[in-house]
């Protein structure tokens, strides 16, 4: 459910790090069930400037309006064009098709920040 693979944060993001050029990022499964179905998403621009932990799009669901949060800081290299006309791959594959921007990072170091998917099952479970 969370793959051991990838970083995470509070917001309930997931990172993805191929290790050289820009990182992926996404919702966790976590995320998509709290926000049910969701019929909408509002993402930066590619080159837009993003700064950890600022909001930087939404996700609207039938239940909700939830803020994607930057997860690193750094300059939006790619937006998942496919969600404009299918968001629901946010709830069907958060950690495939359902991606939603990727950024090249100011500071890779910044990654070290992140939580590891035990980090994140520990956080989660305590909620």
């Amino acid at each position: 459910m969370y793959p051991d693979e990838l970083m995470y944060t509070a917001e309930h993001e997931w990172v993805r790090d191929p290790g050289d050029g820009p990182v992926r990022v996404g919702i966790t499964d976590y995320a998509q069930a709290e926000l049910g179905d969701i019929v909408y998403v509002q993402l930066p621009a590619v080159a837009d400037q993003v700064q950890a932990g600022s909001a930087v799009g939404e996700l609207e669901s039938t239940k909700t309006v939830g803020d994607l949060v930057a997860p690193v800081t750094g300059t939006i290299a790619a937006v998942n064009e496919g969600l404009q006309s299918q968001p629901e791959l946010c709830n069907s594959d958060p950690y495939g098709a359902g991606w939603l921007v990727e950024v090249e990072l100011t500071d890779r170091a910044e990654l070290s920040g992140l939580m590891t998917a035990a980090d994140y099952r520990a956080a989660i479970a305590s909620t």
